[in-house]
């Protein structure tokens, strides 16, 4: 059977899952009568929740005689440790584009990384039946990206077809019959090359691994593309590490491969199909696993390195444990290196006192998504602000930049320019229109400075406003850029709130929380009206009297508190503030809840 490999790469909510439901559908993967979830590939909760993709999965469909092995890739810039890798595994990528936003940052960071590796995209220009789509305008576009990023003659010579996704039809023509895919997979099975590796089935058996799982039933297991020679069930391979040091010796107990959603049993594994190996309890992401007479590793592709850091610690709060079961540091170790070894973007490091580790990723998103799945694993965690990782090169201090691109209605602009390019540091590159009444902003803007900008520039813009952002280079230090400019208010009692107390503290600043939640001294409740922080009692009730007057028992109408996401949470915080993150529960707290100590330290660290 003939074989084509490829992944479907874009910006995030471009549309890719959903045009891989459809390939699904119109290949006959699913039965007539099947049910089916919308979006079938993102299969983990926190994907369907945010409606993004966090990990890279594979599926495969058969058309007229040629299986089309399809990986579906995430969109955003946090997540693209598992682009890069699946890239390596592909030979022809589908570019899409949405019809109206043309190219976007995360469309050019993907592009950037499929023309290295010498791939010639397909570009599918989606959503064309938007009434705001400009499909010509993109076309234009996608081309300027190509030439940008230094295409070659036939990599700029790249076909192109106009789809809707969700109606589930591709056509070559913008006026053409809009029924159903077929034209895509013409095309497909046209433009992407078969495996290289078919002409090498003859040779030892290779495989680089690009993914690493787990199976309740059959244990570890390595996905990957098989770069030569055949692999039957039962036989014995060894694991290499990227310099050709030997990890161990496995016997393959089983051998999987991509059938429509799930994946099935095969016998043999050819050269140049994705599958998947059971058997290994060491062998991990970029080792390759070849046969016993294989000597040489195979070449992996270098990740980009982490941006950020965030220390996670065992939640030592009055009220921990009461939520979670894993509280202890040996537990929450286990967990984290579990994690950086399937995710080869994060990087975990012990500290000193070994009560808390250093966590380095690519963004606060990615870092959110973790926490997140911890604290539903039953994990109890107090987490840091997270800081931004440095270089040092030939005598100077260099910090990462990102390429920020926001889309804001013109009335807005101006309040924008002035947040990115003042006191965040950030240098204006490129101003333009984008559409009816809209303006697009292309600037370069220090990691630092965008920690916590997200919610003040959906504040900015009304809720309006998009910004996309990608790892753009590194850059001399640029100096101090200011954080938080408000104090906060911290409890000083331990116990329950009472409603009574947060009414008449209100005139102080913007709680945080309601009344009857269980406080503690040293946590914080709201946020001060003034720069400085403030210690209040918010269990303070109305002393009682027989005395009764007009007037004096008017009902407690409190304001609406502020309720803060995990991600919000995390950027709101200040250096000497820690997030409490339970199952059910996020806090913020000072790092030194005993008010003398705080003090003690604040004068140390000045």
């Amino acid at each position: 059977m003939d074989l084509r490999n490829i992944a479907i790469i874009a910006h995030v909510d471009h549309g890719k899952t959903t045009l891989v439901d459809e390939l699904l559908k119109q290949s006959g993967a699913f039965r007539e009568n099947q049910a089916v979830a919308e979006r079938a590939m993102d299969s983990n909760d926190l994907e369907r929740e945010r409606g993004i993709t966090i990990l890279a999965k594979a599926t495969s469909v058969e058309w007229r005689g040629t299986r089309v092995n399809i990986v579906d890739t995430p969109g955003h810039a946090d997540f693209g440790g598992e682009v890069e890798r699946i890239l390596s595994m592909v030979d022809g990528v589908v570019l899409l584009v949405d019809a109206a936003e043309g190219p976007m940052p995360q469309t050019k960071f993907v592009t950037s990384k499929a023309l290295a590796l010498g791939l010639r995209p397909i570009v599918v220009l989606n959503k064309v039946d938007k009434p705001d789509a400009e499909p010509d305008r993109a076309l234009d576009e996608c081309f300027d990206l190509f030439a940008n990023l230094g295409a070659n003659d036939e990599q700029l010579d790249f076909p192109h077809l106009y789809a809707s996704g969700r109606s589930g039809w591709a056509d070559t023509d913008l006026d053409g019959p809009r029924k159903d895919l077929t034209a895509l997979f013409e095309l497909v099975v046209r433009h992407v090359p078969a495996p290289a590796q078919i002409a090498r089935k003859d040779e030892p058996f290779r495989m680089l691994a690009t993914t690493l799982g787990s199976d309740p039933f059959i244990g570890r297991i390595l996905t990957g593309r098989v770069e030569s020679g055949t692999l039957k069930a039962g036989e014995t391979l060894k694991a290499l590490s990227r310099d050709g040091t030997q990890i161990e010796s496995f016997r393959a107990s089983k051998i999987l491969a991509f059938r429509g959603l799930g994946q099935q049993p095969i016998d043999v594994a050819e050269a140049g199909d994705i599958v998947t190996i059971a058997g290994m309890s060491k062998a991990t992401v970029a080792d390759s696993l070849v046969n016993p007479q294989v000597s040489e590793a195979l070449p992996a592709q270098p990740i980009d390195p982490p941006t950020i850091s965030v220390t996670f610690g065992i939640n030592d709060s009055p009220l921990a444990g009461r939520d979670g079961k894993k509280v202890q540091s040996r537990v929450i170790r286990d967990r984290l290196m579990k994690e950086a070894e399937s995710n080869v973007a994060i990087r975990v490091t012990d500290t000193p006192g070994g009560e808390a580790f250093e966590v380095a990723g690519r963004g606060e998103l990615q870092m959110g998504v973790l926490i997140e799945n911890m604290r539903r694993e039953g994990f109890e965690l107090s987490i840091s602000r997270p800081q931004v990782l440095f270089r040092e090169e030939d005598g100077q201090r260099l910090e990462p930049v990102e390429e920020v691109t926001i889309d804001v209605d013109d009335e807005y602009t101006g309040a924008v320019i002035e947040k990115v390019t003042g006191p965040r540091r950030g240098e204006l590159v490129e101003m333009k229109p984008a559409g009816a009444g809209k303006t697009r902003i292309i600037a370069h803007v220090p990691s630092r400075g965008l920690i916590g900008y997200h919610g003040e520039f959906l504040t900015d813009t009304r809720g309006t406003g998009v910004l996309n952002r990608v790892f753009h280079g590194w850059t001399p230090h640029k100096g101090a850029i200011p954080g938080r400019r408000a104090g906060v208010l911290i409890s000083m009692e331990n116990g329950q709130s009472v409603a009574y107390a947060l009414w008449n503290l209100e005139e102080r600043g913007r709680m945080f929380i309601g009344p009857q939640t269980d406080v503690y001294e040293g946590m914080i409740i709201g946020e001060h009206s003034r720069d400085n922080d403030l210690e209040v009692n918010p269990l303070k009730g109305k002393k009682l009297t027989n005395v009764r007057a007009s007037g004096t028992d008017d009902a407690v109408r409190l304001t609406p508190h502020i309720q803060f996401s995990l991600e919000e949470a995390i950027a709101y915080i200040d250096d000497d503030e820690l997030v409490e993150v339970t199952p059910n529960t996020i806090r913020l707290r000072k790092r030194y809840l005993d008010p003398h100590e705080r003090k003690r330290m604040a004068r140390a660290a000045s």
